[in-house]
């Protein structure tokens, strides 16, 4: 079975082509900047940050540890790593989309720097950590991605992706597509005023609907080059990809 570059096919009722995909998402998030951490706690119903730092301590964050925030958006994982790893430089992050990593820099200090994940502006192994907080779906090659993402993690070094995936039962799907789906993006047309909030919300549920099976992560990830590689899941919603750069 041949393995897809991307984590979803062409979605043709926001973009035409795959070439169009990072331009099409790399202007939503500009756009809809000023709402992101809003809708963030209100799609956690205010625990993410609390989710955040929980995974990071579980997964192996430690002090001493430097660690690259990869789609860092506004952020919030930074954020929460920064709490655990409070030594200035020893947290940074890296985004795509300016107007997020402007509405980020106002509200911490952690250094977030522009870049995108399939070309990452840092040298080889400089990173004992490496996290990507819900932004897979938005990367345009897994491999790249997860090749780059190897690269400039130390020998030893962890990586950490979460995600959100359709639950696995009937009445959890139907759950999660009405509030992702329906209520959310409701609340962020009526609360924000914004048409492209309320297509943000939209377009998040289509990436999970339409990302490919845990399974092939799982594959991609052994393939470039991590061990140890697993999966956890919480509250049957919140996926947790783990791996470990080899030792050499």
């Amino acid at each position: 079975m041949r393995i897809p570059a991307s984590p979803h096919p062409t979605l043709k009722k926001y973009y035409p082509r795959d070439d169009d995909r990072q331009r099409f998402v790399t202007a939503l998030f500009d756009s809809t900047a000023r709402y992101y951490n809003w809708s963030c706690a209100v799609g956690s119903l205010g625990s993410g940050q609390f989710y955040r730092r929980a995974v990071l301590r579980r997964s192996g964050l430690r002090t001493g540890m430097t660690l690259l925030d990869v789609a860092t958006g506004t952020g919030l994982v930074a954020r929460a790593a920064s709490t655990l790893l409070p030594r200035p430089g020893a947290v940074i992050g890296v985004d795509p989309s300016a107007g997020m990593l402007r509405q980020g820099r106002s509200s911490h200090s952690a250094l977030l720097v522009q870049g995108v994940v399939e070309g990452l502006p840092f040298s080889d192994e400089r990173f004992d950590f490496l996290t990507m907080g819900y932004a897979l779906r938005h990367v345009a090659d897994l491999r790249v991605a997860f090749t780059e993402c190897l690269r400039v993690l130390k020998p030893g070094g962890r990586l950490l992706i979460l995600e959100i995936t359709q639950p696995s039962s009937a009445p959890g799907r139907w759950l999660a597509r009405a509030y992702f789906n329906t209520v959310l993006p409701l609340l962020m047309r009526i609360a924000t005023g914004s048409p492209q909030a309320e297509v943000l919300m939209r377009y998040h549920w289509d990436t999970i609907v339409e990302c490919v099976p845990a399974g092939i992560i799982l594959d991609v990830l052994r393939a470039s080059g991590f061990t140890d590689v697993e999966r956890r899941v919480q509250r049957g919603l919140f996926s947790e990809y783990l791996g470990i750069k080899p030792l050499r």
